[in-house]
């Protein structure tokens, strides 16, 4: 049945996908909107008073906590859209075949979850590497060695197996689903834990890379947007992902043989 269900995909009327579109962009907007304001207001900040580095209250991490989760909203939020029109299509039909189904929303909400915990343990990292001196004030590594190892494990990580089964899966939704499907409301979060699982796999080390060119680095924030939006878009995504692994590996060894000779 799932099989069915995931052939007929493509089927989803044009205003629902409209609707569903409409949704992500606007979730995706008003996180780079707070994303804006927020390097703005560090810019300012930094300017004013240098912006030392001091020991976090519970408070500082909290807004770190919610920095990294509006953050990974809207850098992960638009590879999900194909993922979510195609679940939109296939409970439309389960649901005209009789079976319990959940809105889009659910299926999204899952997805964000995970990605929100990935957040929690950002948070961590970065105020581990802050405690360690590791960071600048403006949360950009400090240290050439931790910068090209960043670098020379994001590019490896892109040529692994690993990466591979993570991206397959993140590429082809409707295998997904036949693999996957789950009816009614727990189905569809558990359906989006699994995208999320699968896209956390894909793409945690090139979260890692934030710390190098800059937490609040937005230029350097869309450039990762982008990659991991074209690697599972584009039909030669998976060739650009090795593409790109490699030459972070080359530029990353350059960078370590440089520090340690300095």
């Amino acid at each position: 049945m799932t099989g069915e269900l995931t052939s007929q995909g493509a089927s989803l009327p044009r205003w629902d996908r409209i609707a569903i579109l409409a949704g992500l962009a606007g979730v995706t907007a008003l996180a780079w909107i707070y994303l804006v304001w927020m390097a703005r207001d560090m810019g300012s900040m930094g300017a004013v008073c240098a912006m030392q580095l001091r020991p976090w209250s519970g408070t500082d991490f909290l807004l770190m906590f919610l920095m990294w989760a509006v953050m990974m909203v809207g850098m992960m939020v638009p590879s999900a859209a194909p993922m979510a029109l195609v679940y939109a299509a296939v409970a439309r039909k389960a649901e005209r075949q009789g079976t319990s189904v959940a809105p889009t929303f659910v299926f999204v909400s899952g997805y964000v979850a995970v990605w929100t915990l990935f957040s929690l343990g950002a948070t961590l990292a970065q105020w581990g590497l802050e405690y360690l001196s590791l960071l600048s004030p403006m949360m950009v590594s400090s240290s050439p060695v931790l910068g090209a190892g960043l670098l020379v494990a994001a590019g490896a990580y892109q040529l692994t197996p690993a990466k591979d089964a993570c991206l397959r899966h993140c590429r082809a939704p409707a295998h997904f689903f036949a693999a996957h499907w789950r009816p009614g409301t727990a189905g569809a979060l558990q359906l989006g834990l699994a995208h999320g699982a699968y896209c956390l796999g894909c793409c945690w080390l090139l979260m890692g890379l934030l710390f190098f060119g800059g937490v609040m680095n937005l230029l350097w924030i869309a450039a990762i947007t982008l990659f991991v939006l074209l690697e599972k878009l584009l039909p030669s995504g998976a060739q650009a992902a090795k593409v790109a692994g490699a030459g972070l590996v080359i530029f990353g060894a350059v960078m370590l043989v440089a520090a340690l000779r300095s």
